[in-house]
């Protein structure tokens, strides 16, 4: 069993992962003897991460990559291949949310979020199959959803139509590049405390969202590694346009 999670011969490209869950991805794959490329809009902000990863043995590049600039996306994955070759994980990370009643929310900001969210990991998914099937090469998208792909709350409305719109897009390209040896599978967190919303947890809002999940607590960015493990890895070799679900119970609610 102990090869049964094995990426060690895998090169991974995490999108978003100057931060949050992209970083916690990027450190767990890496542990486990991944290859990783760390993608982000500003690269500066990589440098520590890739520094941390370089300094306990394991193999790192950052490129730039905005994925709400479609032409940087080919350029990142050239850069990428460049330095540590053929890339054969996607980990579609990156993405935005702006919190107004969708009668507040402007075109601006409809396309803010969809451009990230849903435009952007299409296109960089993309962008790798077809890459992949010029090499005959089989490999594995991940796409970050969340349970507001199936749900939905207040404030969030083009959030939770990108999260939608990406679990379909899942299962679309799961379809047609199958044929290909390609895998396409989502995973979809429910409310994990991160750097960017951790005072929000001890506000009695945060309270009062926490209580609803059934196994009454936030989520921490550790509870996914099995499940990105599980996804990037051949573990999940019979799986493609599956969804998986880490939300302490939240969607039974």
């Amino acid at each position: 069993m102990s090869g049964l999670f094995d990426v060690s011969k895998e090169v991974i490209l995490v999108t978003g992962a100057s931060q949050g869950l992209g970083r916690q991805f990027a450190r767990v794959l890496s542990a486990h003897g991944a290859a990783v490329v760390l993608a982000a809009r500003q690269t500066a902000k990589l440098k520590s991460l890739e520094d941390e990863i370089r300094s306990k043995g394991g193999r790192a590049v950052a490129v730039q990559m905005d994925v709400t600039d479609i032409a940087s996306i080919p350029k990142a994955f050239d850069s990428a291949e460049s330095a540590l070759g053929p890339v054969s994980v996607l980990i579609n990370n990156a993405g935005i949310a702006i919190e107004k009643l969708a009668i507040d929310q402007t075109e601006a900001d409809w396309d803010a979020v969809i451009n990230a969210n849903l435009k952007g990991a299409y296109f960089a998914a993309t962008e790798l199959a077809r890459r992949m099937i010029a090499r005959k090469q089989e490999g594995n998208i991940v796409n970050v959803a969340s349970v507001l792909g199936f749900g939905v709350m207040k404030f969030l409305s083009p959030y939770t139509v990108s999260k939608a719109g990406i679990i379909q897009a899942t299962k679309a390209m799961a379809l047609e590049l199958a044929g290909n040896g390609i895998r396409v599978n989502a995973l979809a967190p429910g409310y994990i405390d991160t750097e960017m919303n951790h005072e929000f947890w001890s506000t009695p809002a945060g309270e009062r969202l926490a209580k609803r999940i059934p196994q009454r607590h936030v989520g921490a960015e550790s509870d996914l590694d099995g499940a990105i493990l599980l996804l990037a890895s051949n573990a999940s070799r019979y799986m493609t346009g599956s969804v998986v679900t880490v939300d302490g119970g939240f969607l039974l609610t």
